[in-house]
């Protein structure tokens, strides 16, 4: 039993370790991706730090699975590379018994992610996007330039003959309010100053010594100029502030796996009674009715032939459309279940892949006989891109209707976890070493150094 868990003990700081600095390059990649959207609009760095946060639920969830598959490696490699594997296989205890106690943390693992999946990632998911839309919409800050318009300011030019920015004055200021089509108006003055209210949701314009030019549209076409010492303009400015929006449209990853349930419920409700509409009317018109119902001809007139076939290809027409749309609209219910069904065995699938990571990393770990993180990190790598490659594949067949959704999102699992039972199988029955000289073949010769050069530079 202490064995058992000091093996456990040795996965905990790996895990950690593992799972900070994967999180550290994907944070990373997010912002390097997203860098265009936040740079050059004054974004508070409390705002920016939200958003990230926020991006943390969807990176843990790729995050965990790789830092377990990292600390099992780390953890079974050390031991083997100690030679405690082998004392212990002296001492009776099998490969089994030893992956015991991590495959149950790797439950534990799992559940929690299960939870985590369908209680706080929707919401962050939801929240993020929101934000990301919000941040989208907002402009960069007003700029000014001397002796030219500005027009960021919607429905407004702006023209400042000097500015000067230590005070924010504006000297021999002109501004075109062009709102109203119809009624251009001028505002000029000597000098203003202009200025955000605290929410940013204001631009305010304090004016000295102008005039406003305002064209009278009545039929007179008069022209009215008033003086003024001193005017106030205040324009909308909330492009230029951040309005976090509080509610919207929740997509699929947006759900949790009961709420998407709720949804595929209703569409398959919707879907049947499509099909039912779809079937009723093709075998109405293909085996109840004719098409070709004559027109009743009017008294004592010859039935005129030409009627009846406009009549006939009209109907036709109209029960092609008919078909064609119950169709469509049976096509897309279908579609939507899948996508919805994809992302709820998703929500269990991903987090799964903590048990069936353990179960390769324990074996291989032994096999590899290297408890370094460059190693568990490669090794890592290379099967986590293979889950991720059937995964995305396997989402795609599934959102077409080539493949079962079960099937897209779990075949990944099932596959690599019969080549984590075929590791332990091999494990247990010799001490097979996995050497990895065999990538120096992939080397071109005259970047390798000569076995008899190496052994004369020895001696």
């Amino acid at each position: 039993m202490i064995l058992r868990f000091y093996i456990l003990r040795r996965h905990l700081a790996p895990f950690i370790f593992a799972n900070v600095t994967l999180t550290f390059l994907l944070i990373l990649q997010f912002l390097m991706k997203y860098a265009d959207r936040l740079i050059g609009k004054g974004i508070d760095g409390l705002v920016v730090a939200q958003l990230i946060a926020l991006n943390l639920a969807w990176m843990m969830v790729l995050v965990v699975p790789m830092a377990t598959l990292v600390a099992t490696l780390m953890a079974f490699g050390g031991l083997s590379q100690d030679n405690e594997i082998t004392i212990a296989k002296t001492a009776g205890m099998s490969i089994y018994k030893m992956a015991l106690f991590p495959v149950l943390a790797s439950l534990v693992v799992f559940y929690g992610l299960v939870r985590f999946t369908n209680d706080v990632l929707p919401d962050a998911n939801h929240k993020a996007k929101l934000l990301m839309h919000d941040i989208s919409q907002k402009k960069p800050t007003l700029s000014l330039v001397p002796g030219q318009f500005s027009q960021e300011m919607e429905g407004y030019a702006i023209l400042a003959r000097g500015i000067d920015q230590t005070t924010n004055l504006l000297s021999n200021v002109a501004i075109y309010d062009y709102r109203n089509p119809n009624d251009v108006r001028m505002v000029t003055a000597r000098e203003g100053k202009l200025y955000f209210t605290k929410d940013r949701t204001k631009l305010i314009m304090d004016l000295t010594d102008g005039e406003i030019h305002d064209p009278d549209v009545n039929p007179a076409g008069l022209y009215r100029r008033v003086r003024f010492e001193r005017h106030r303009i205040s324009m909308n400015a909330e492009q230029f502030s951040l309005q976090q929006t509080a509610t919207g449209q929740r997509g699929d990853r947006e759900l949790s796996a009961s709420d998407m349930r709720r949804r595929v419920d209703s569409l398959q409700t919707l879907a049947k009674d499509h099909l039912e509409y779809f079937s009723g009317v093709t075998a109405r018109y293909l085996y109840g009715d004719s098409l070709a119902s004559p027109i009743p001809p009017n008294t004592g007139e010859r039935l005129d032939m030409a009627r009846v076939y406009q009549h006939t290809i009209d109907r036709v027409k109209g029960v092609r459309n008919t078909v064609v749309s119950a169709r469509a609209k049976l096509d897309f219910a279908q579609k939507e279940i899948n996508k919805y069904l994809v992302e709820i065995h998703k929500k269990y699938s991903l987090p799964f892949a903590c048990v069936v990571f353990t179960l390769i990393g324990a074996p291989l770990g032994v096999m590899t006989r290297k408890g370094g993180f460059g190693m568990a990190a490669s090794i890592s790598l290379f099967f986590f891109l293979i889950y991720w490659a059937f995964l995305i594949g396997g989402e795609k067949l599934a959102d077409r209707g080539m493949a079962d959704p079960f099937w897209g999102m779990w075949s990944a699992n099932a596959l690599l976890a019969a080549f984590g039972a075929l590791l332990f199988y091999k494990s247990s029955r010799d001490n097979t070493t996995i050497e990895f000289s065999f990538f120096k073949r992939l080397v071109p010769k005259r970047f390798r150094q000569p076995d008899g050069e190496e052994r004369h530079e020895d001696s």
